[in-house]
């Protein structure tokens, strides 16, 4: 595993993340052996969200933990907020709420089922259009004080609203988690990984494999596309000895934003296998063959 620093903070990162999201999906057992086996693999940074499996992933990790005395402090632990299910019930739909009181609310679920004092990072989960910025970072202000946050970032933010809430912010925001992977490219194009550069953001992607190990989310590939862009991941794997994946973990690595993938498979072999990726010494010209390959065109 290689490590690295997060932005400005004094966190340094395994350069791959664990994405905890399906730990609790197919029982404790997968999941323990999952945790564990990143763990081995030289995982020190470990994502989670309020609202994965309803809670019970943070549980589990948690419960990994208490069993481990000594290992909170030698981790990252990231969870995520602002996303509220739908409660038909009493009629209210699913929503985003960066209120106070929720964001508050949220974070001492997380605690609690993680079984820890504080988070490292706090990231706002998806945008709410509703958001009051000074709000928000007063509550960042109440947590990082209290001593139950000690960093703040966003995901799937694009570069507006990014600036909007640091502009009201005595902390930075030191990551912005979105989408990157072979099919969603918009953040090489709509400003996020420039302003991730600019304001030394770390980026960090989730659904990496998105649209090669698996279909990416709201795909809009042709059959025509996936299979111009097998035959490109055919010829690259063959070049490097690894497999297709890995060489679009690497397309990722490549870039100079510095983007830490988040690994979210629950098999132990791919886990460690992932670590291929920060071996390859990926030439700049497979980059474009690649990005060639996606679009269909050559470039412009």
């Amino acid at each position: 595993m290689k490590y690295q620093p997060l932005s400005n903070s004094n966190l340094k990162s395994s350069r791959l993340i664990y994405g905890c999201m399906r730990i609790a999906e197919n029982g404790q057992d997968k999941g323990r052996k999952a945790i564990y086996t990143a763990l081995e693999a030289g995982y020190t940074h470990f994502d989670h969200a309020d609202i994965y499996a309803n809670g019970a992933s943070e549980s589990l990790f948690g419960e990994v933990l208490q069993e481990n005395p000594g290992l909170r402090q030698k981790l990252i632990l990231t969870s995520k907020c602002g996303i509220r299910y739908a409660t038909p019930k009493i009629n209210e739909p699913k929503r985003y709420d960066f209120t106070k009181d929720y964001i508050k609310k949220s974070v001492e679920g997380s605690l609690k089922r993680l079984q820890t004092d504080y988070l490292d990072i706090l990231l706002l989960h998806r945008p709410d259009y509703l958001m009051n910025p000074e709000e928000v970072a007063e509550t960042f202000d109440e947590l990082h004080r209290e001593g139950k946050v000690n960093y703040f970032g966003v995901s799937n933010f694009k570069p507006s609203k990014v600036r909007l809430l640091q502009s009201y912010m005595r902390l930075p925001l030191i990551v912005n988690q979105v989408e990157i992977n072979i099919h969603h490219i918009d953040s090489l194009e709509d400003g996020t990984l420039d302003q991730c550069q600019e304001l030394n953001i770390s980026p960090q992607a989730w659904s990496p494999l998105g649209g090669v190990a698996y279909p990416a989310k709201d795909s809009t590939f042709t059959k025509q596309d996936e299979i111009r862009i097998r035959k490109e991941l055919a010829y690259q794997s063959e070049k490097y000895q690894v497999a297709d994946w890995i060489i679009v973990l690497t397309w990722l690595l490549k870039h100079p934003a510095d983007i830490f993938p988040i690994i979210g498979t629950t098999n132990a072999k791919r886990i460690v296998q992932a670590k291929e990726s920060l071996q390859l010494m990926y030439e700049r010209s497979d980059w474009y063959r690649l990005l060639e390959a996606r679009n269909g065109q050559k470039v412009l």
